[in-house]
């Protein structure tokens, strides 16, 4: 049982990582991830949503109706959404602004919806919030990655939150430019498609 939970758990590191293995969830990814701070923002309350809609799912899996079970997948999901967009107006207001549409637009994820449908539906507890954990830092691992790689090459910087700036390479080379192409909506896809390449070829070896 402890290793078909921790399996559960690992999946979604790498063997099940959403944008780069299932290729699940790409509006946020391309959307948000101008800055490393905004991917892991996003990531972290997908990662909420996921966990929180598992437990329920998986704990009310024998009660729902299969002819309604989509509908009433979305209607719990919308509610911890709901719980999240308020959450991050009280205590990340700033970054909710940043975020925008893309908070709300988590109840239509995919990624969200697919592992209530495909796996907290048919699984127990336990198995269903380790699942939900592993997919949803992966989902985070993976936001802050991309974030990473185009904030630094598009801006020079390299922000972890709000006023915590790790790099800035400005200040360490003078003549630095950075290449803002990576910043904007077609850097989005050009970084998205580097990162594929490289977790293909990981993955190969």
């Amino acid at each position: 049982m402890a290793k078909s939970i921790t399996h559960e758990f690992v999946k979604g590191l790498w063997e099940e990582v959403p944008p780069f293995r299932l290729v699940l969830g790409l509006c946020p990814v391309l959307g948000v991830t101008t800055k490393m701070q905004f991917g892991i923002g996003m990531g972290l309350a997908t990662t909420f949503v996921l966990v929180c809609a598992n437990i329920l799912v998986s704990v009310l899996r024998k009660v729902i109706p299969a002819k309604v079970r989509i509908a009433c997948f979305i209607v719990i999901i919308a509610t911890f959404v709901t719980l999240v967009e308020l959450l991050m107006q009280a205590f990340a207001y700033p970054l909710f602004l940043q975020l925008g549409i893309f908070i709300p637009l988590i109840v239509v994820n995919c990624v969200v919806l697919g592992r209530a449908e495909a796996f907290a539906s048919k699984n127990g507890l336990l198995p269903s919030i380790a699942d939900g954990l592993g997919i949803g830092i992966g989902f985070t691992i993976s936001l802050a990655a991309l974030g990473a790689l185009r904030e630094i090459l598009g801006a020079g910087t390299l922000t972890l939150w709000e006023g915590i700036e790790l790099v800035n390479l400005v200040n360490i080379f003078p003549g630095f430019q950075p290449f803002q192409f990576m910043i904007q909506a077609p850097g989005a896809f050009v970084c998205l498609g580097l990162m594929l390449c490289f977790m293909n070829l990981a993955g190969s070896k």
